[in-house]
């Protein structure tokens, strides 16, 4: 039980590593440098905050190093439930890093495209502009369809915790639902975009909710060792 909970606990602090990450790259920089249909506006933030964009670089080739090998620790502590959900909780969160990581290449060629001069003397300023916001443009909403996985992964993540017994079974319950959330925020995004910025409010809060009780599990917790 020791061992167990040493695992556990690990898996929390990757998690928690995921979150930094992910929050920061996701969460702050992208923001801060994509104005969606503004050439000009998003190639300034990219000279401006050039040093702020490679650290966002960075941040998310980190958070997939972090989110494979809390997938694999996880698999470790939860295979024996159900060895072909745990492997289908690796498949998702190896789709999912692969695409965060292309991202992360557009991005650096985004921030080249807008900071270089040989671009802009092939192509003229207002042309490397469009190319970088182009580039930054295809980072989005690569994100956004690796979110297809992001709310993927936490069902299987959800079953496994629920039959497990390590883990108290509204836990399990809550990161399905945080999963379906994700899938829903998505689907608005690219179906009903004018709908997307209210139901995005709304549904973050359960995917929200469903990690960080995770991540706090694991970090306290780690996991059970009596009925509760």
């Amino acid at each position: 039980m020791n061992a167990t909970k040493k695992t556990a606990r690990i898996a929390g602090i990757l998690y928690l590593l995921v979150g930094i990450f992910g929050g920061f790259a996701e969460g702050y920089v992208d923001p801060a440098m994509y104005v969606a249909g503004n050439v000009a506006g998003t190639a300034s933030n990219l000279v401006a905050n050039s040093t702020l964009v490679r650290m966002g670089v960075v941040a998310h080739l980190l958070d997939g190093t972090c989110f494979v090998f809390l997938a694999m620790v996880l698999y470790n502590l939860l295979q024996h439930v159900h060895k072909s959900v745990a492997r289908g909780m690796l498949i998702l969160v190896a789709l999912a890093t692969g695409i965060i990581c292309l991202n992360a290449v557009f991005q650096f060629e985004g921030l080249r495209v807008a900071t270089e001069n040989a671009y802009a003397s092939a192509l003229g300023k207002p042309g490397s502009d469009a190319v970088a916001l182009l580039l930054i443009e295809m980072q989005h909403y690569g994100t956004l369809i690796a979110q297809v996985f992001f709310g993927l992964w936490l069902v299987p993540l959800g079953y496994l915790c629920n039959k497990s017994g390590m883990f108290p079974k509204w836990l399990g319950y809550v990161l399905i639902l945080g999963g379906v959330c994700y899938l829903v925020d998505l689907l608005t995004a690219f179906l009903a975009p004018g709908l997307n910025q209210a139901v995005h409010r709304f549904v973050i809060i359960p995917s929200a909710i469903a990690e960080i009780s995770m991540v706090l599990y694991l970090l306290m917790v780690g996991v059970k060792t009596t009925d509760r």
